[in-house]
C-alpha cells in the first residue's frame, strides 16, 4: 500500500525523523493561509500522487503552466496562484504514464537552504531476507541512472534482525556520504530512527530522494516515498486510514475486496491464472505470439465459485480486453470449481469477446464436462502452448 508525502513524513515524525513542516491543501483557497501560518519567505508547492519524478512532469492541461507538479513560491500571493493552476489538473510524469494522474491534493512545505543532497533509501531484499540500507551521495537524480552509469557511488547493506541495526551500521551510511563530526552523528541518529519507524510499521519500501544538508548543518528528509506491506494492514489500522482509493486503479480495488491478487495492465487479453508463478508464465507465452496481457490476476489456490465469479467480472469491466484467456492447473484449486465460476459469470455479465479455456489437474474431466455442457462459446485448450496460440488468433481475426 502506498501513501502520499505529506502522509508518509507524518509517519517518521512519530519517530523523530527530522522533516520539514508543511500543511496538506485539498482546496485552492486554503493555500495562501497554509503559507501565511507556515511563515516565508519561501515555500514549496509539492503535487501529491503516487508517482515519482513529479518536479520534471507536466500538466496536461494548458492552464496548468509549464512548472511541473513541484513548484517554488516566493509570496502567499504566488503559492495560491499555483495551487488554483494545479489542483484537479492531469500531472503527466515518467511513472504515470502517457494517462497521468489528477492532482487532488497538494503540500506546501517552508522552503530549505541545501548545501548538499543524498539518496538514502530502505527495501526488503528478498535475497537475504533482511532490511536493506541503499544510499549514495548523488541525491536528487534517478537512481536507475546512478545504479547503470556510476554504480561505484552507490553503497548497500544489510542489517541482520537479530542484532538490528547496530552502531557500525550508522557510521557506514555517514561514511558513504562523506560525512563527519557532527553530521555523522545526525546520519547515525537518522538511521536508528529510520530503522525503528520501518520495521514498526512494516514498511516495504521507504526512498529519502534527496536527503539533504542544510546551510545550518542539519540533515533533512526533503521528501519521503513509503510503501507497506498489504499482508501487514490488520496490524496498523492507522496506516490503513491513510489509503487513498482515488490513487488506485478501480479493479484492483474490486480485486482486494475479495482477497485477489490483480494488478491491472495495458494489453488486451485478460488472464485468470491460479498461481502466481503460472500467471507470469501465461503472461509471458501471450507476449511471445504478439500480444499484450491486460492483467496478472492470480486466484489463488483455494478459491470458491463466488471468488472465480468476481474475478472473471474484474477482467470483463477492462473495456480494454479483446480476449480472455482462463488457464488452471487443478491441485489445491479443483477443476469443477473454476467451471462453475466462469459459467455463472458469463451467464451474469455476458460474453462479448473470445474464451479460451485450458484445465488441467484435479476433476478436470469433470471441469471440461461442465463447460461442455453450458452452451458458452468457449474455446477448449489442451496446453498452454495451444491455449495463448489460440487466444492470440482469436484475438487478431476479431480485430
Amino acid at each position: 500500500m502506498n501513501i502520499h508525502e505529506y502522509q508518509a513524513k507524518a509517519v517518521l515524525r512519530e519517530f523523530g525523523v527530522p522533516v520539514a513542516r508543511g500543511v496538506p491543501v485539498l482546496k485552492p483557497g486554503e493555500a495562501a493561509k497554509a503559507a501565511k501560518d507556515l511563515g516565508g519567505p519561501v515555500w514549496v508547492i509539492k503535487a501529491q500522487i503516487h508517482a515519482g519524478g513529479r518536479g520534471k512532469g507536466k500538466f496536461k492541461e494548458p492552464g496548468a503552466g509549464d512548472k511541473g507538479g513541484v513548484r517554488l513560491a516566493k509570496s502567499a500571493e504566488e503559492v495560491d496562484q499555483y495551487a488554483e493552476q494545479m489542483l484537479g489538473k492531469t500531472l503527466v510524469t515518467a511513472q504515470t504514464g502517457p494517462a497521468g494522474k489528477q492532482v487532488n491534493r497538494l503540500y506546501i512545505e517552508e522552503g530549505a537552504e541545501i548545501a548538499k543532497e543524498f539518496y538514502l533509501s530502505m527495501l526488503v531484499d528478498r535475497t537475504t531476507s533482511r532490511v536493506a540500507f541503499v544510499v549514495s551521495t548523488e541525491g536528487g537524480m534517478d537512481i536507475e541512472k546512478v545504479a547503470h552509469d556510476t554504480p561505484e557511488k552507490i553503497v548497500s547493506f544489510s542489517v541482520d534482525p537479530a542484532t538490528g541495526l547496530m552502531p557500525h551500521h550508522g557510521r557506514k551510511i555517514a561514511e558513504a556520504l562523506a560525512l563527519s563530526g557532527d553530521l555523522a552523528k545526525q546520519a547515525q541518529r537518522l538511521a536508528t530512527q529510520l530503522y525503528a519507524a520501518f520495521t514498526a510499521k512494516d514498511m516495504e519500501l521507504l526512498e529519502i530522494n534527496p536527503l539533504i544538508v542544510t546551510k545550518d548543518n542539519k540533515i533533512r528528509c526533503l521528501d519521503a516515498k513509503i510503501s507497506f506491506d498489504n499482508n501487514a494492514m490488520f496490524r496498523h489500522p492507522d496506516i490503513a486510514a491513510l489509503r487513498d482509493e482515488t490513487e488506485e486503479d478501480s479493479k484492483e480495488i474490486e480485486a482486494s475486496k475479495h482477497d485477489l491478487s490483480y494488478i491491472a495492465l495495458d494489453g488486451t487479453i485478460g488472464c485468470m491464472v491460479n498461481g502466481a508463478g503460472l500467471a507470469m508464465a501465461t503472461m509471458d507465452i501471450i507476449k511471445l505470439y504478439g500480444e499484450e496481457p491486460a492483467n496478472f490476476l492470480d486466484v489463488g489456490g483455494g478459491a470458491t465459485k463466488e471468488k472465480v465469479t468476481a474475478a472473471f467480472k474484474i477482467i470483463t469491466a477492462d473495456p480494454k480486453v479483446k480476449g480472455i484467456l482462463v488457464n488452471i492447473f487443478g491441485g489445491i484449486m479443483r477443476c469443477d470449481i473454476i467451471a462453475e465460476g466462469v459459467i455463472a459469470a458469463v451467464k451474469e455479465v455476458g460474453l462479448k469477446v473470445p474464451l479460451v479455456v485450458r484445465l488441467e489437474g484435479t476433476n478436470v474431466e469433470l471441469g471440461k464436462e461442465i463447460i461442455g455442457k453450458s452452451g458458452l462459446n468457449v474455446i477448449s485448450a489442451d496446453d498452454l502452448d495451444d491455449a495463448a496460440q489460440k487466444i492470440v488468433k482469436a484475438v487478431k481475426a476479431a480485430a
